[in-house]
């Protein structure tokens, strides 16, 4: 049955800033609050819902296939459930595709955060090398062939031809309200004893405290948003795979590298490519744990399958990659029995709650411009 985003749109969403429950359980934990807006983009029902309709529509890429939704599927958990996500037609992708779900809540995006915000997250995917590849101006040209947009826009920002940076606006204006605040977790950090199991609140005091989890994984958003090597090892698709080679290489030479790197590096560099800070290799981002029952595989690459897999990884102390030397001190062995182990995968549960499923909107088609727009 189809299942609708758990927050809908109200009048108390349209009013900027973040709330956070006051109801604190756990040390380091908290229920979610509203997502922030920000001031320069304004949410409206309009700017949703062309934004809803952008968000599933080919037509912001750079050969009318790839809409944010071929990377962000409702039905995979708003991502993708293969390791790695899909690529521009004829590519493929080199990271794991992160759920949409919640995304409104982040201060970074992408796993070596180099988006600050939604909007800027949409254009960068969408004019992607490997993942939209398109032109804006392009881009632009489409949109004006849509009367439906041409008026959308007009509307929502008194665009006389639509502007492609409004688009983006309209899409993380969407994005904004793909939100889930009434798992579980949050039910039971709002005062609701019985919204988790034993079994979870046995999982979240080990969380919280053998197993030091929340030491990374604190706060609502259950992330610290710093970055760390926790030995992930390689995306095991680099050892057979040509096209996945291929784009891991265009990566090494277009977010930059020594010629060394370039010819000699078998993994990853992750945050370096922002920071070229030999000792930043390897580091990534620390994701939120909020949806992560439909998001499966896991980790910057999906080298692990389960969230099980993801307990035992950490109770064996991480692993080991190209970057062992930068691997994160405070990845240890922990101890857990199996038991323990099971405790802490349902209380990760906890943290999900129903599947948010859409019915997709209906895309307005392209017509030519009328005489007078060609004059």
């Amino acid at each position: 049955m189809k299942k609708t985003p758990a927050i809908i749109l109200s009048a108390a969403l349209l009013a900027a800033g973040p709330l956070v429950a006051e109801t604190a359980r756990p040390d380091g934990l908290a229920a979610l609050g509203q997502p922030p807006i920000p001031a320069d983009n304004p949410m409206s029902p309009e700017k949703i819902a062309l934004g809803e309709k952008l968000f599933f529509d080919p037509i912001l890429s750079g050969n009318y296939s790839m809409p944010c939704s071929s990377c962000h599927l409702p039905e995979a958990g708003w991502a993708v459930q293969a390791p790695i996500s899909f690529g521009y037609p004829g590519t493929t992708h080199w990271r794991n595709s992160q759920t949409v779900i919640n995304s409104a809540y982040y201060g970074k995006l992408f796993w070596a955060g180099s988006s600050g915000s939604l909007e800027h997250q949409a254009r960068s995917a969408a004019r992607g090398g490997v993942a939209g590849n398109g032109e804006d101006d392009m881009m632009e040209a489409r949109l004006a062939f849509v009367p439906e947009y041409r008026e959308a826009f007009a509307d929502v920002f008194g665009d006389d031809w639509p502007n492609i940076r409004h688009a983006y606006n309209a899409i993380a204006a969407y994005e904004r309200t793909l939100v889930q605040t009434d798992t579980p977790f949050d039910n039971y950090m709002n005062g609701d004893d019985a919204a988790l199991t034993e079994q979870q609140k046995r999982g979240m005091d080990l969380f919280t405290g053998k197993a030091n989890c929340v030491s990374c994984h604190s706060g609502p958003l259950l992330s610290n948003e710093k970055y760390y090597n926790l030995g992930v090892p390689p995306y095991s698709g680099w050892d057979d795979d040509e096209i996945a080679q291929i784009t891991f290489r265009f990566e090494l030479y277009g977010k930059g590298s020594t010629e060394e790197m370039y010819r000699s590096t078998k993994d990853d560099p992750g945050l370096y490519f922002r920071t070229k800070e030999k000792s930043d290799k390897g580091k990534f981002r620390v994701p939120s744990l909020r949806y992560t029952k439909y998001t499966y595989p896991y980790m910057h690459n999906g080298m692990l399958e389960t969230l099980r897999d993801v307990v035992e990884f950490y109770n064996a102390g991480g692993g080991e990659n190209e970057f062992a030397a930068n691997k994160t001190a405070m990845v240890q062995p922990l101890g857990l029995n199996d038991g323990e182990i099971d405790d802490i995968v349902a209380f990760l549960e906890s943290l999900s709650g129903d599947e948010i499923l859409i019915e997709e909107p209906d895309l307005p088609e392209m017509q030519p411009l009328p005489a007078a727009a060609n004059n």
